[in-house]
């Protein structure tokens, strides 16, 4: 799944154009390096979000093209940073 979907179905992100200009402003990067909308999502993946003074780090447990709103929270895990 692109990361744009994936950061749009999760409800990380609530647009998916919002989520393009992120990514195209290098606000989003998976495991330590800016990516693109265009990426491919793995389970595995560690997403680290900056917006503004909030700063966001999860890594990806599920990736499926539909979720419910109940079900979105299950598509990652939120890490603690130290």
């Amino acid at each position: 799944m692109r990361l744009d979907k994936f950061l749009k179905v999760s409800r990380l992100i609530k647009r998916r154009t919002v989520a393009n200009e992120a990514c195209d402003s290098e606000r989003i990067s998976v495991n330590g390096r800016p990516a693109k909308a265009s990426y491919s999502v793995k389970v595995g993946d560690i997403l680290e979000m900056r917006f503004g003074q909030k700063n966001l780090k999860v890594e990806v447990q599920n990736v499926s093209e539909h979720a419910t709103k109940a079900d979105a929270p299950a598509m990652y895990r939120e890490l603690i940073e130290n």
